[in-house]
């Protein structure tokens, strides 16, 4: 097996209601990188991705814009422990 990378990922900023959620799955599966995004109640947007290091990377990158309607003041990234996920969800 290849080596994996997992992250967290803390989008602060208009996150919410700007369909970040489903374009962060939707580039999470064109990538292959597995886990999950959900809304927090401050307002935030967290994913775990995990996958190839490079595509997880990629998806950090993605992050820092976001899509198209959303406005991202602050991105969080920690490392983080693989959790063996199948397929990106939406929480």
């Amino acid at each position: 097996m290849s080596e994996l990378a997992a992250r967290r990922i803390v989008a602060r900023g208009r996150v919410q209601g700007v369909f970040f959620r489903d374009s962060t799955r939707r580039e999470a599966q064109r990538l292959g990188v597995t886990g999950w995004v959900r809304n927090c109640p401050d307002g935030s947007v967290e994913t775990h991705a995990e996958g190839a290091p490079d595509a997880v990377a990629e998806l950090v990158r993605w992050a820092r814009e976001g899509p198209r309607h959303a406005d991202v003041d602050e991105l969080r990234v920690d490392e983080a422990a693989p959790q063996g996920c199948e397929g990106f969800q939406i929480r």
